[in-house]
C-alpha cells in the first residue's frame, strides 16, 4: 500500500502544486514567496490525500 501511496503522491503533488501557482498567479501575486508557499502547500496537503486514496484503493 506504501507503494501506491508514494505513486499518488507524485502524481496529486504535482497537480495541486501546480493548481496552487497558477491560483497565486491568477490573484496577481507574482513575486518569488507567494509561488512557493502555494507550491509547498499543494506538497503538504498531497500527503495525506495520497495516503486515504491509496488505503481506499487498496481495500476496494
Amino acid at each position: 500500500m506504501l507503494l501506491l501511496a508514494r505513486i499518488l503522491y507524485s502524481l496529486i503533488a504535482a497537480t495541486l502544486s501546480g493548481s496552487g501557482v497558477v491560483l497565486v498567479l491568477v490573484a496577481g501575486y507574482d513575486s518569488l514567496w507567494p509561488i512557493l508557499i502555494a507550491a509547498a502547500a499543494g506538497a503538504v496537503l498531497a500527503a495525506p490525500i495520497s495516503y486515504v486514496l491509496a488505503r481506499k484503493l487498496y481495500s476496494a
